[in-house]
């Protein structure tokens, strides 16, 4: 009988066993519902498949910095989030739309054109700058205004910004950025810059086409139907096919986009 030979494990065998461990930790301390947990380990194997380390160190920063700040004043989060469409534990969907985007591109640096790196960066620093600035922005004191009319707005509905969300947004974008800087040196500031026009795309589509709903029987705008109370809601802005998980897909595409035009620029320095 001949000895049995393995075959040595390829770094997308690596990425899926550590996607595994780190989703199932998220699972169970309720970050991440089941099926995110399952989307959770596509990105994460995809990113370190075709990245590896370096690659791996972005996707964590947005990770892992967005659960903890998901956990930061949560009592007061459920109160101001009574009229956003999704809260708690991150589905399938919401995880796509935040790493979906970026785990494609990471996938398309297989085929040797290096923008794509920073494409994938961009896009993490996009969702990393949008859930930095609500999770940071609605705890903020007195309410947000929108982005297009400035007209104050219940906390957390979309397209809604205040000052402390705004520097959370920027703040996002750059520990991203630093995180990319293990890819290449050079990619610190399209990759800031990418994450901020990413956060910056979000809250404009939050604010027009983003679905909005208005709730009669609690005379209030709503992004849920049915609402809290029951009742059921009429738009009143934006399209029905525009969620917020759309829109931060929207803003992750944005984030990536920017990214791959600015590498030639910044790279020719």
């Amino acid at each position: 009988m001949s000895d049995l030979t393995l075959a040595p494990l390829s770094s997308f065998d690596i990425g899926a066993a550590a996607s595994i461990a780190i989703a199932f930790a998220a699972y169970r301390t309720k970050s991440l519902t089941a099926s995110g947990a399952a989307a959770a380990v596509a990105v994460g194997t995809a990113t370190y498949g075709a990245l590896g380390l370096p690659g791996a160190l972005v996707l964590l920063a947005f990770f892992v910095t967005s659960i903890a700040l998901s956990r930061v004043g949560r009592a007061r989060k459920r109160e101001r989030l009574a009229d956003v469409g999704k809260t708690g534990a991150r589905d399938a969907m919401q995880v796509l739309a935040n790493g979906g985007v970026a785990a494609a591109c990471a996938l398309a640096t297989l085929h040797g054109d290096a923008r794509f790196a920073a494409a994938f960066a961009g896009a993490f620093a996009a969702a990393a700058a949008d859930t930095w600035g609500t999770e940071i922005g609605v705890l903020a004191r007195g309410a947000p205004r929108s982005i297009l009319t400035l007209r104050r707005i219940p906390a957390g509905l979309s397209g809604g910004v205040t000052l402390a969300g705004t520097c959370a947004e920027f703040a996002g974008a750059i520990a991203v950025a630093v995180a990319a800087t293990a890819l290449d040196r050079r990619l610190f500031l399209p990759i800031a810059i990418a994450g901020i026009a990413g956060a910056f795309g979000d809250s404009l589509l939050g604010a027009s086409v983003q679905t909005l709903r208005y709730c009669q029987q609690c005379k209030r705008p709503t992004e849920r139907e049915p609402h809290g109370c029951g009742a059921n809601t009429e738009i009143v802005r934006g399209w029905s096919a525009i969620g917020n998980d759309a829109v931060n897909f929207g803003a992750t595409i944005t984030g990536a986009a920017v990214a791959y035009a600015l590498v030639p620029y910044f790279f020719s320095r």
